[in-house]
């Protein structure tokens, strides 16, 4: 029965893209020509290049209206040569005073600061692509695009820009290596939008008009960028990015002494053609990543936190966007988490415009210390465009053990192997009112045998009304030992619907009601959560937000839970709890140069128990060289004995010093009461060429009382990116 419904479900979803689809945008067309003099990037507009090329300007206003074009003019020119694709922005003010920007810092905020964003989408498929811009300050922004609009922000590459201010505007001149994108050969027309934020107006605008419940980013309304003659090829694109480090580590907790440490690896990037990427790494180093953030963690299930790594990050959507946040078939940051990777080869990218392939092949070493042997962590990915913006996929993941001599008595921490086998349909039409998804895995394993995951989505999005309908089933015996699969056993319905009002008024933009539904069955089809919960949201024209909620939980625990996660003593297994709650938030306008949130929680909680919650954000920046923040969460409970009153503080404030757009000085610390733990990270980042960085890198963690350290880490890391 439930492969039944997972089938008509899957016919309903494929019904609705029966009709024939064509871009919405395919009028909105930019001519680009090649270069007819050297283009310098000084943001300066003297080159007869720039003379000569065709503008494209009146951009359409995205919000706070999408009825008519922009107030604030932006001019946009792009040509070409042999190697680089080039582009020149003039975003002229259409209000007196100073821009908005939060720091140097690349990769910004782009709701905080005045800024300009490309979106290039080489194979015109609506589904990937590239997004590079700038903030008018001159920090630079590039990631890579999938799902038809969102932006991996994490992903770096080589390109140049610049900012240069003038009186009546703001001029951005970059230049993108066409080594530093992928692109077929041949194909002379792209898919391509410019988006411009300004805040002094509040005004988000678009080249090529965009609905204003989608982000500016969505591939689906993109124009046409079209070549007077074929984009040149990249020719031999081979990168080899090699690294040096040296630190020192010491558990000072336990009395040891310094362990000093040099090592030495690479990283190379082999384009197999101008579209299809090969990556190796030898002896990877990821120490110069941000530490994660902390959180005061009241869940009864594993917590996720997003993969940071570069290795993993290009074209990582094919490998990692497959099933749902909860239903992970693989999650790249089981990779070396409990041992050293030694080496591994990733190909990625895309065959033609309708196939896309992911294959990648991890090696770990043994931890003769911890009983862990050797793995081999692979996962193969395809991926078939169909219809205008949809497509078909398939994933296959594979955790091999390495033979390991366990001592006698000891058991091996992994099984000999877990795979994970599975299908999925992800569908959108051509206007992105209607996106779906549909997927069916298979697990195997010698310990828990075979499992089953089916799950659908369908959702509709129009400028008012938005509902979506989702189901997931995931068996018992259902393993993905290299995915995120917090939970297992279980029956999930979860049906949501809100509505937004866009009122004319000079306050308000829009307003609305929103209503959510989490409903978990176990296998024998008893209900054992109840989620349940109603919100009011208030967008400003300032950029403000505020909404309001109230929510209804209910649970019946299935396994023995300790609702402080701190104390140890744990409620039992099959009692059940219910309760209600209530709480908002608050977030200031964004151009602001103090900006402030927060948040607030009453209500009930496990044991017939009370729990509150206060968090808040405050921010100052001295633009656009230093910001500071200081974020705090204070959450207390109150339950029966044995628990009585448990309170948590978690606090972190954070400093960035920006000294110009190359060069970044990070500090935090994080003060986390429920783990008794500081944890001190401060990064120094020199950029000195593009793409290669110097790294320092300092780490403390610290007993709150008595305050005295529990360990130490610094490493100082060198990176250099070589085309050969």
């Amino acid at each position: 029965m439930n492969k039944a419904i997972f089938l008509v479900f899957l016919f309903c979803v494929l019904s609705v893209s029966a009709t024939a689809q064509k871009k919405i945008n395919s009028s909105y067309r930019l001519h680009i020509r090649e270069a007819s003099d050297p283009v310098i990037i000084d943001g300066m507009i003297d080159e007869k290049t720039w003379a000569e090329a065709e503008v494209a300007t009146d951009f359409f206003m995205i919000i706070p209206m999408d009825t008519s074009y922009s107030n604030v003019r932006t001019d946009v020119r792009m040509a070409y040569d042999e190697k680089h694709l080039y582009l020149l922005v003039e975003n002229f003010h259409a209000v007196d005073g100073p821009y908005m920007v939060e720091s140097l810092r690349r990769d910004f905020t782009f709701g905080r600061n005045d800024n300009f964003l490309l979106f290039l989408d080489p194979f015109d498929d609506q589904l990937n692509g590239f997004s590079f811009g700038a903030n008018a300050a001159g920090a630079q922004w590039d990631g890579i695009m999938f799902n038809g609009g969102q932006i991996d922000l994490s992903w770096d590459n080589k390109w140049v820009s610049k900012v240069v201010n003038y009186e009546d505007k703001w001029v951005f001149e970059a230049a993108i290596p066409f080594k530093s994108i992928r692109y077929k050969d041949g194909i002379t027309e792209w898919g391509i939008n410019f988006s411009r934020m300004d805040l002094k107006t509040t005004e988000k605008s678009g080249w090529a008009p965009v609905p204003r419940q989608f982000p500016s980013a969505s591939l689906a309304y993109t124009g046409v960028l079209v070549w007077d003659t074929p984009p040149p090829s990249p020719g031999p694109n081979v990168s080899v990015i090699p690294y040096a480090l040296g630190g020192m580590n010491r558990n000072i907790q336990e009395g040891g002494a310094a362990e000093y440490r040099n090592a030495f690896g690479m990283d190379a990037k082999i384009g197999l053609s101008s579209s299809l990427n090969l990556d190796l790494t030898v002896n990877p180093d990821f120490s110069q990543v941000e530490v994660d953030r902390q959180v005061t963690n009241l869940e009864r299930f594993e917590l996720f936190f997003p993969e940071r790594r570069q290795f993993f990050l290009e074209n990582g959507d094919i490998f990692g966007n497959f099933g749902y946040e909860t239903i992970r078939p693989f999650f790249s940051r089981r990779v070396g988490l409990d041992a050293p990777i030694l080496g591994g080869a990733r190909l990625s990218g895309r065959v033609n415009k309708d196939w896309r392939i992911g294959a990648m092949s991890m090696q770990t070493g043994s931890v003769p210390e911890q009983n862990l042997g050797g793995q081999n962590y692979s996962v193969i990915s395809l991926q078939r465009r169909v219809f205008s913006r949809s497509n078909i996929g398939a994933i296959l993941v594979n955790r091999q053990s390495a033979p390991f001599d366990l001592p006698v008595g000891e058991e091996r921490r992994f099984s000999a192997y877990n795979r994970n086998l599975g299908m999925e349909f992800n569908y959108a039409s051509s206007n992105n009112l209607w996106t779906g998804k549909a997927f069916v895995l298979n697990s195997f394993s010698p310990v828990q045998g075979n499992g089953m995951v089916h799950a659908a989505n369908l959702r509709y999005a129009s400028g008012n009304l938005t509902w979506n309908w989702r189901h997931e089933y995931v068996s018992d015996n259902y393993t993905a030992e290299v995915g995120f699969v917090p939970r297992t056993g279980f029956y999930k319905a979860s049906p949501s619907i809100g509505y937004l009002f866009f009122p004319k008024s000079k306050t308000i933009l829009s307003h609305g009601p929103e209503f959510n539904v989490n409903l978990f069955y176990n296998t024998s089809w008893e209900l054992t959560d109840n989620e349940s919960y109603v919100l009011y949201r208030v967008r400003f024209r300032s950029q403000s937000n505020l909404f309001v909620w109230g929510a209804y939980d209910y649970i019946k625990l299935q396994q023995p839970f300790d609702p402080t996660n701190f104390s140890g003593q744990r409620l039992e297994s099959g009692t059940e709890h219910q309760w209600y709650s209530m709480g908002g938030e608050f977030t200031s306008k964004p151009q602001s140069i103090f900006t402030y949130s927060a948040s607030g929680r009453v209500g009930g909680y496990f044991a017939d128990g009370d729990r509150y919650n206060v968090a808040g954000e405050m921010g100052y920046r001295f633009q656009p060289y230093f910001s500071i923040t200081m974020n705090a969460n204070y959450n207390e409970i109150h339950l029966p004995e044995p628990w009585n009153v448990t309170s948590f503080w978690l606090v972190g404030p954070r400093m960035d010093l920006t000294l110009t757009n190359t060069f970044f000085i990070t500090t935090f610390v994080q003060y986390n009461e429920q783990i008794e733990n500081i944890n001190l990270n401060a990064r120094l980042q020199w950029r000195f060429a593009p793409a290669s960085d110097i790294f320092l890198v300092l780490t403390d963690n610290y007993l709150p009382a008595p305050f005295y350290a529990k360990d130490r880490s610094v490493a100082l890391k060198f990176t250099y990116w070589w085309n050969m």
